[in-house]
């Protein structure tokens, strides 16, 4: 190495995540979940090669016409483990705390609720994060999933750390209303 070329001493920055994939125990169920509750767009499918064993392997995208090829994938696996009874951010064996799926503004997110609870979807805690409204429900594997939409950036970008601390349990109304009145003091 030249004097010119420096060895990095910290990792680089990444942009953020690109997807994730999740191990399912049935895709059939799994795929419902995603894609006709959650809205996700089936974008494509593991084809095996020749000498591959077959993998059920399904690749989905929230915003097809964007720059990801995906934002989840779902790969069937058998002797997965019955999922809990009840969810817990804080208890539990899955590997996977939860999963934030974000959805463009408070109107299209109130909707996403009304369509999930319309359909049978429980939803398990509502949460005011300080940077997001939030309600956690979990997909038929046990995986959490937390469904929300961003607060104006004006109410957390001054304080980050205290928008992670911040939370508090909303009660879960029939109509789901949901406050306006964003919370820009975390302290």
């Amino acid at each position: 190495m030249s004097d010119t070329q420096r060895k990095r001493t910290t990792a680089v920055t990444p942009r953020g995540l690109n997807h994730l994939v999740l191990n399912v125990r049935d895709m059939e169920e799994s795929h419902h979940f995603w894609s006709e509750l959650l809205g996700f767009e089936m974008v494509g499918k593991l084809k095996p090669g020749p000498n591959d064993t077959p993998i059920n392997m399904q690749f989905y995208s929230g915003v097809v016409d964007e720059v990801s090829h995906h934002d989840i994938a779902l790969v069937e696996r058998e002797g997965l483990a019955e999922p809990p009874e009840q969810w817990s951010m804080f208890k539990g064996s899955s590997a996977v705390n939860h999963i934030a799926v974000t959805y463009p503004d408070r109107e299209s997110w109130m909707e996403q609720v009304e369509f999930l609870k319309d359909n049978g979807v429980k939803i398990n805690v509502r949460i005011d994060h300080g940077m997001t409204h939030s309600v956690y429900i979990n997909d038929p594997n046990g995986y959490g999933v937390e469904v929300l939409y961003d607060l104006p950036e004006e109410v957390w970008r001054h304080d980050i750390d205290g928008a992670l601390n911040y939370a508090v349990v909303l009660p879960d109304d029939e109509h789901l209303p949901d406050s306006t009145d964003y919370v820009s003091d975390f302290g």
